[in-house]
């Protein structure tokens, strides 16, 4: 009878430490989001989930133009990337940014399209070389003052077809080739993203 009663304590046991994570994982998961993860309100970034055909008719009719769309996504990365939850997924922002929206706002009213992508923002991993005033670190700090003479072949087509680099996005450390046990997303220029 004790062997049995044994058994059946440590079956009881058992179901209690299993009833007891099953709790706490509701629990923890059921809690509303602190403040630092809510990144904002709904609709207060418009273009969240316009895609490349959208924002241009924006452009077309007028809605927005290619310097404000800029602006929304330099203020958006100012606004989470570097504050509130601070996902430090951006490097470094091209600082001709706005000029080049400028110029190709010039290009678009005088009825000159560069392409599909003519407008349109687009972040490229700093491991892509571009030929402006950022670097192509690969998330090295070896490479801080790394400025490419010529575009890569991608940031050329992009380019050509109207994009606008507007940044530089972190990512492991020379893509992660360091070794097996690296961390992911962290980088001795960018830091760790959070992402």
């Amino acid at each position: 009878m004790d062997k049995q009663l044994k058994i059946n304590s440590k079956q009881l046991l058992s179901k209690i430490k299993i009833i007891l994570i099953i709790y706490l994982v509701l629990q923890i998961s059921c809690q509303p989001p602190s403040k630092e993860s809510q990144i904002t309100e709904s609709g207060s970034f418009i273009f969240l989930e316009q895609d490349i055909t959208q924002v241009q008719q924006g452009y077309k009719d007028g809605t927005h133009t290619i310097k404000e769309v800029v602006q929304a996504y330099l203020d958006r990365i100012e606004e989470i990337d570097k504050n509130g939850p601070a996902i430090n997924s951006i490097i470094q922002v091209n600082p001709d940014v706005i000029q080049i929206a400028e110029e190709l706002d010039i290009e678009m009213n005088e009825g000159k399209i560069r392409g599909p992508l003519h407008g349109i923002p687009v972040v490229l991993k700093d491991n892509i070389d571009t030929y402006d005033k950022m670097a192509t670190t690969c998330g090295s700090r070896a490479l801080m003052n790394s400025f490419p003479l010529k575009d890569s072949y991608i940031a050329k087509q992009l380019r050509d077809a109207g994009a606008i680099i507007i940044g530089k996005a972190n990512l492991s450390e020379w893509a992660n080739f360091r070794g097996e046990l690296s961390t992911s997303g962290w980088s001795g220029v960018g830091g760790q993203t959070k992402n």
